[in-house]
């Protein structure tokens, strides 16, 4: 109906066309027909273009990228201190090759931002789930794609219903790949240890800047296959991803732990980084 499509456009800003219909229009942009790349943490939300936009008083040019702060017709639907999460999304809307194979050239581009406060960090509380991670023979793990979330809402769903909050997730040959929702961190005698990326599970932005910035602190930081006998033997875990940061482990199965000195150093390292950047308002 009109009125879903209104409810749904004061809720998102968009690069190209939502409405099927074609009675409304909404208010979109492009430039050199480059979509928009979105910034964001918890309060802040920034847009950058690999062309040139006006300059603002609220503009920074980071790595040729230039970022306005002040124009955004999707946040500014928003209360000024509401807590946004954005979801970037493509889609296509032609048929490629058969019904299945879709036509590239007709991919649209929609971002939606909703109020989602960061979680605060009381601390995951872990099961080794019963699914698995796919590989990339069976679906396509090298990229985020709606197609695995299924997969995902499963683990973390049955984990919730034996009184956990996640799962640490196997891939097919049983090595630890992730949680059911994040990335994850284990640390054994002041050394930080985290999945190797394999291709099972997405090598994830912030996964990389912790184990950057952890380096830079002096924090030796190995990635290799690690079983559930590594962890369950861990002094401490943490997670890492976009929608929580830098969250704390206080349980996996039985066992229970205390926030660790590392995950503590990562998630103010972290916090120093995410506030030191011409992203930071």
């Amino acid at each position: 109906s009109e009125e879903w499509y209104k409810d749904l456009l004061a809720q998102t800003f968009t690069i190209g066309t939502i409405d099927p219909t074609g009675k409304l229009k909404p208010k979109c942009w492009r430039e050199n027909t480059t979509p928009v790349a979105v910034f964001a943490d918890s309060t802040n939300i920034i847009e950058g273009t690999i062309g040139k936009i006006e300059p603002s008083p609220m503009s920074r040019v980071y790595n040729d990228i230039t970022v306005r702060y002040d124009w955004n017709p999707g946040a500014k639907k928003f209360n000024k201190d509401d807590a946004l999460y954005v979801r970037p999304m493509y889609w296509a809307e032609r048929d490629g090759i058969g019904a299945v194979v879709p036509d590239p050239d007709s991919t649209q581009f929609c971002l939606c931002m909703y109020v989602a406060p960061m979680p605060e960090p009381a601390g995951a509380k872990l099961t080794v789930s019963k699914f698995r991670r796919p590989t990339l023979e069976t679906m396509p793990t090298d990229v985020k794609t709606g197609a695995l979330y299924p997969n995902n809402a499963r683990m973390i769903r049955e984990a919730v219903s034996r009184g956990f909050t996640n799962a640490l997730v196997l891939d097919m040959l049983g090595n630890v790949a992730e949680t059911g929702s994040s990335n994850i961190f284990m640390a054994k005698d002041g050394v930080l240890f985290t999945p190797a990326v394999n291709g099972t599970f997405l090598n994830g932005i912030t996964r990389q800047r912790v184990i950057k910035l952890m380096r830079e602190k002096g924090v030796e930081v190995v990635e290799s296959v690690l079983k559930v006998d590594d962890f369950m033997g861990a002094d401490e875990m943490f997670t890492v991803g976009n929608y929580s940061k830098v969250g704390p482990v206080t349980q996996l199965e039985a066992k229970e732990m205390q926030l660790g000195p590392l995950y503590r150093k990562a998630r103010a390292a972290y916090w120093e980084f995410a506030h030191s950047g011409p992203w930071a308002v």
